[in-house]
């Protein structure tokens, strides 16, 4: 039997230990909702669907880089990350962009596990691609 894996690390800076502590509650609220449990009343519409996605981790940067998350994940939850980070830029910095990489992986030499893709997002759009989807596309 072969794991798999979808690896992403990032650090997303924040405007204040406000913006973090908010950030670091609602990434709690939806791991909690990722395990079973019901989501909060209030709990932001835009994020209520990616729940079942959230397979990331998130703690708090090191204050001597300024407020900021360090978000990562072995696992993959890739369209939720992208939602998260899209939510917080919407509410704290509608200007910035944030841009990641992720990778796939596997404990074995699979013909189908190995790729990645990339991110970059806004406040007002999500855009990303693959390697298999680029690869793809090379084919016309």
């Amino acid at each position: 039997m072969a794991d798999y894996y979808t690896n992403f690390s990032l650090v997303l800076k924040l405007p204040s230990e406000e913006a973090q502590e908010y950030a670091l509650d609602l990434h709690r609220q939806a791991s909690m909702a990722n395990q079973g449990d019901e989501l909060p009343q209030g709990f932001p519409d835009d994020l209520a669907n990616q729940t079942e996605e959230w397979q990331f981790e998130v703690e708090a940067d090191s204050p001597a880089n300024g407020h900021g998350i360090w978000l990562h994940s072995m696992n993959g939850g890739i369209d939720a990350v992208c939602a998260f980070i899209q939510h917080l830029l919407k509410r704290f910095d509608s200007q910035a962009k944030v841009k990641f990489e992720w990778s796939h992986d596997c404990s074995k030499p699979r013909t189908d596990a190995y790729g990645g893709g990339a991110a970059v997002i806004s406040a007002t759009e999500i855009k990303t691609m693959t390697t298999a989807g680029w690869l793809n596309a090379q084919d016309g």
